[in-house]
């Protein structure tokens, strides 16, 4: 019995021992699974600042040294290309969003810029009915007002003296030879005399030397083609007159545009000269040939103008009654959710209807139409997209390594790092974060305004091809720019920003300021141009900025520039195409 109780005792420790083993072993197996977790979930490092920056382990930043922040933290039970954000971050960066289809296409308008001209169908042209040499031209300059009846000028005619001479010796015959008389009298009529004229050459007896030409019409003269003392043939062209109660308004329709407008359409046009007047009018012509360089055709409206309101050569904006029908596969979006890389355009819709969370989209766009966009795929009804805040939302993004504007794919470097790489001209690869406005000194702005204003100047000299002017503004920009206090900024992440845009917009307008040849200049604009839209966007200028864009610039790369009005002036086409291109987003500072 001794025996079988030493058995039972050592059975019973051998299971005991065996549980605690197995229980050390499990709970090993466990804690190894949470540690394979954390390090699974925490496996992505990033830069704050430099989101293309990617590192599978804890550290600093190869470009700023500032150390690296996890990558893709609150991604559980997420898609691989969705992020989540903060109720927080949502309330501060006043994010908002609107449901596709939801009341959105109400602005179903299209806006085109054109420009007033002469109504060609009221032009005419006084001409000088007989030969002879002008005496007197009693109108001084292009732009006077004529009225019909009015003295234009005074001619002395060798072959009218001569015809007054045969009238007296005929009026003298017409009993005899009526048909003799007749016929000089004509000949006087044809050359424009009148009856009155006629009769007292022929009560008077007496010949003038000097006869005078009257406005047939009332109008503008839009040019003189004589001056006092020319000899002038008969039926040659004194002066080109105008009736300006009515002009046209041409407009420029792309050719994606055309199925949109048809004869007969209504037109609301405003120019920027009258403030809040409208001029309603109607679609009058349409060219049937396609201009092969702008890749546009000619719309036409008449418009009453009979205050003279209405100038030639004024610009206006058109805006015209869209007849599109919405339907599953066309509709509209507001411009600002659409974010553009290149030849992709992208939008952020929200992926959890009940929560903040987001995944980029890809989509394709059909016209814009006023504030919208027409959408041809990549969206569908019931989505809801991010139409407010929307670099907010990118910047988040590229923080948490998910797919955004600037980064597209993941490749592993030889270095150990994780790069971005995208579609995206690598000068646009910096984020743009609209809470950092909050946070920037009105100094600042100020200084950073002046760097704005000498970029205008010599954005305005591009456009007119003057290349001199073009080179003496770039060296006062560099100027302006050595100006800007750095300190005024308190935010180590704001100077770092600030350090890099500054870098880069030296250098493409150095690139300028050391030439004079016009089109090279213009490569380098592009660069300046988009560098210093993110600094704008980023610090503010305390002004509105009109961020337009033309699809035939660069070569018909496309190409975006700063503009302080809503009037397109192409400095990319110069001359040649000035009207080219459209507003694609306003830049306001908060």
């Amino acid at each position: 019995m001794k025996k079988y109780s030493i058995y039972v005792v050592l059975l019973v420790f051998g299971f005991l021992l065996g549980g605690w083993l197995m229980g050390g072993e499990q709970s090993k197996k466990e804690t190894k699974q949470d540690h394979d977790k954390f390090v699974e979930k925490e496996h992505l490092w990033t830069c704050a600042m430099h989101p293309q920056i990617i590192k599978t382990e804890p550290g600093d930043c190869p470009i700023c040294g500032m150390d690296l922040i996890p990558a893709d933290m609150g991604t559980e039970g997420l898609s691989v290309d969705q992020f989540s954000l903060s109720k927080n971050a949502m309330a501060l960066a006043n994010i908002e969003t609107t449901v596709v289809g939801d009341g959105i296409d109400a602005d179903n308008n299209i806006k085109l810029s054109g420009k007033i001209v002469e109504n060609e169908e009221t032009n005419t042209v006084q001409v000088s009915y007989f030969s002879g040499r002008i005496e007197r031209l009693n109108v001084n300059a292009t732009g006077e007002k004529i009225q019909k009846g009015q003295l234009l000028a005074t001619i002395y005619s060798p072959e009218l003296y001569a015809a007054q001479q045969e009238l007296i010796t005929a009026s003298a015959l017409k009993k005899s030879q009526p048909a003799l008389y007749n016929a000089v009298r004509n000949k006087l009529k044809l050359w424009k005399l009148s009856e009155n004229q006629i009769h007292e050459i022929e009560t008077t007896k007496k010949v003038k030397e000097n006869f005078h030409v009257y406005a047939t019409v009332s109008g503008t003269v839009l040019e003189k083609l004589v001056e006092e003392g020319n000899a002038v043939k008969q039926g040659q062209a004194l002066l080109k007159i105008a009736n300006l109660t009515t002009v046209w308004a041409n407009f420029d329709v792309y050719e994606k545009q055309i199925h949109l407008f048809k004869k007969g359409q209504k037109i609301n046009v405003k120019t920027n000269a009258v403030a809040h007047t409208y001029f309603e009018a109607k679609v009058d012509f349409i060219d049937p040939v396609l201009d092969l360089k702008t890749r546009t055709v000619k719309l036409r409206a008449v418009l009453k103008n009979t205050e003279g309101i209405l100038k030639p050569g004024m610009f206006v904006e058109g805006n015209f009654e869209s007849e599109l029908a919405h339907d599953q596969t066309s509709f509209l979006i507001p411009a600002t959710a659409v974010l553009w890389t290149g030849k992709r355009s992208v939008v952020y819709v929200k992926a959890k209807l009940e929560e903040p969370v987001f995944e980029m989209r890809e989509i394709v766009l059909g016209v814009k139409k006023g504030s919208s966009y027409e959408v041809l795929h990549g969206l569908s009804i019931g989505d809801e997209v991010v139409t407010k805040g929307t670099f907010t939302v990118d910047a988040a993004a590229q923080l948490q390594g998910k797919k955004s504007m600037m980064n597209q794919k993941i490749r592993k470097t030889t270095t150990g790092y994780m790069e971005m790489t995208t579609e995206m001209d690598t000068d646009a690869e910096k984020m743009t974060n609209e809470l950092m406005n909050l946070n920037v000194s009105e100094t600042f702005k100020n200084q950073l305004n002046k760097v704005y204003h000498s970029y205008i100047k010599l954005k305005d000299a591009l456009v007119v091809d003057d290349a001199k002017t073009a080179h003496k503004e770039a060296k006062t920009l560099l100027g302006k720019l050595d100006h800007i206090n750095i300190k005024l900024l308190k935010k180590a992440s704001l100077q770092t920003e600030w350090m890099l845009l500054m870098r880069k917009i030296k250098i493409a307008t150095h690139s300028i300021s050391t030439t004079e040849n016009i089109e090279e200049q213009r490569m380098s604009f592009r660069g300046l141009s988009i560098h210093l839209t993110k600094a704008v966007e980023v610090f503010g200028i305390n002004e509105k900025v009109f961020q337009q864009f033309c699809p035939m610039s660069d070569g018909n790369k496309g190409a975006y520039w700063l503009s302080a009005y809503e009037g397109i002036k192409n400095p990319y086409l110069g001359t040649k195409m000035p009207n080219c291109g459209e507003i694609q987003a306003v830049i306001e500072s908060k």
